[in-house]
């Protein structure tokens, strides 16, 4: 039997793209996008925000998928196969470890944040939440004892068991499954958080910010390269995480339609957030100054506390969180399940079981140090993984593997812009990512 009939797969298209949704959905939509919409000037920052969404998700997007699904592999399998086709498969393959263990130093890190969204969730459910009332000694003292050394054991646990438990029932079984539930609910649920912020007194002004655009604004070069980063990095283009979706998607599907509706819905999550954040702060009197755990762990916590039915709004908020974290956080976490069940041989369960106790082990320890940790990551590996993906598929793999790997299972051949704007266009911009972010201390 072959490696591709044995290997588990999607068992829909709109599983495949709910999955990959669900993990380019994550902290960045809800806690940086607002927050970068809110301080560069709402319409100023979306214009070219929605620019290089559509850059990426024509082109990067595309390739990783078409990466993954041609190769049927993971990063390692995937790098090793598009290198063998100039005679370096054990170069590709040594340099694929690269974005697997990147993908894996982010799940321990984001593991400690999903842990903090478990508890705060746990809170909003018994009511400890909305108890705290608008206190901010309380609440800021609340967080920073959950987001401290060994500060939130239990919660961390619980989190990655419900998280290895979703994979450990497989691609289709679990992680399918998972998303086809989460992801609809979370844009419903925000929606609605949506709708009812509209009604607040004050919501208005948040509104009116949003879509307010400054044409002298357009001219600072650091509006660009934030609104670069801050679609490149919430897109997931890492070379590990959309490559591993991409070799379990069926070769009878299109994958340039899968990826527009990839970055259609994470862009549409994004804009729920902006939408339900924004004029919430300024329905409660507070300036949105801050993004990261301070905007969602402290802020909104005291603004929804003061807002009629905020503790209803709280439990809301925080299940549309928690949601757009796991599902973040299996595809993470799934980039190095594959590694090990395919250079090992592993059993699914038994590579699910292994990662959980590495995970588990090492993000207990993390926490003190989680954020610096993640800045690590970010900064440098990510856009590493994504750079090296670009080239092994865009320059190494060669035009004519290329074009045959993404126009399989389309009706009509993708355009002759694609392949010019990919190699040159989408490759310099994950080297700009990379640098960008290494002299700025992050870009996205």
């Amino acid at each position: 039997m072959s490696k591709q009939t044995e290997r588990d797969a999607f068992r829909s298209r709109w599983g495949f793209i709910l999955a990959c949704i669900g993990s380019a959905v994550g902290m960045g939509n809800i806690w940086r996008f607002p927050y970068l919409v809110s301080a560069w000037g709402g319409m100023t920052f979306l214009l070219p925000y929605f620019l290089f969404v559509l850059l990426i998700g024509s082109t990067g997007i595309i390739g990783e998928m078409a990466l993954g699904r041609s190769t049927r592999s993971g990063p390692i399998g995937a790098f090793g196969q598009a290198a063998a086709l100039r005679g370096r498969r054990s170069t590709g393959e040594a340099v694929g470890y690269i974005p697997v263990l990147g993908s894996l130093a982010l799940a321990i890190g984001y593991s400690c944040v999903v842990g903090w969204i478990f508890k705060y969730f746990a809170l909003a459910l018994d009511g400890g939440l909305f108890a705290m009332g608008q206190d901010m000694n309380v609440i800021v003292d609340r967080f920073n004892g959950t987001a401290c050394g060994w500060g939130n054991n239990f919660w961390l646990v619980i989190a990655l068991a419900v998280n290895f438990a979703i994979m450990a029932f497989g691609v289709g079984g679990g992680i399918e499954r998972a998303n086809k539930v989460m992801m609809p609910v979370l844009f419903f649920l925000f929606a609605g958080l949506g709708v009812y912020i509209t009604t607040l007194p004050g919501a208005g002004d948040g509104y009116r910010y949003i879509f307010t655009l400054d044409p002298v604004g357009l001219a600072d070069p650091k509006l660009w390269i934030y609104a670069f980063g801050q679609a490149f990095f919430s897109l997931s283009v890492a070379g590990n995480g959309t490559v591993i979706y991409g070799s379990y998607f069926s070769d009878d599907e299109s994958i340039p339609s899968a990826a527009r509706n990839v970055a259609l819905f994470d862009t549409l999550a994004a804009l729920l957030a902006a939408l339900v954040i924004i004029p919430a702060m300024a329905a409660g009197g507070a300036d949105l100054s801050d993004g990261g755990p301070g905007l969602m762990f402290i802020f909104l916590v005291n603004v929804f506390n003061g807002m009629p039915g905020g503790r209803v709004i709280g439990l809301v908020f925080f299940l549309c969180v928690l949601f757009a974290g796991l599902t973040s956080l299996v595809n993470l976490y799934e980039v190095s399940v594959e590694a090990l069940q395919d250079k090992l041989h592993l059993k699914r369960v038994a590579a699910v079981a292994v990662i959980a106790a590495i995970g588990t082990a090492v993000s207990l320890c993390i926490q003190a140090i989680v954020s610096d940790w993640m800045d690590v990551v970010s900064i440098y590996i990510c856009p590493l993984g994504a750079l090296l993906a670009g080239i092994l598929f865009f320059w190494v793999a060669g035009k004519d593997f290329v074009l045959a790997a993404v126009n399989k299972g389309v009706g009509k051949p993708i355009g002759a812009w694609f392949y010019p704007l990919s190699k040159y266009v989408y490759c310099a911009c994950a080297l700009l990512a990379l640098i960008a972010g290494a002299l700025l201390g992050g870009i996205g």
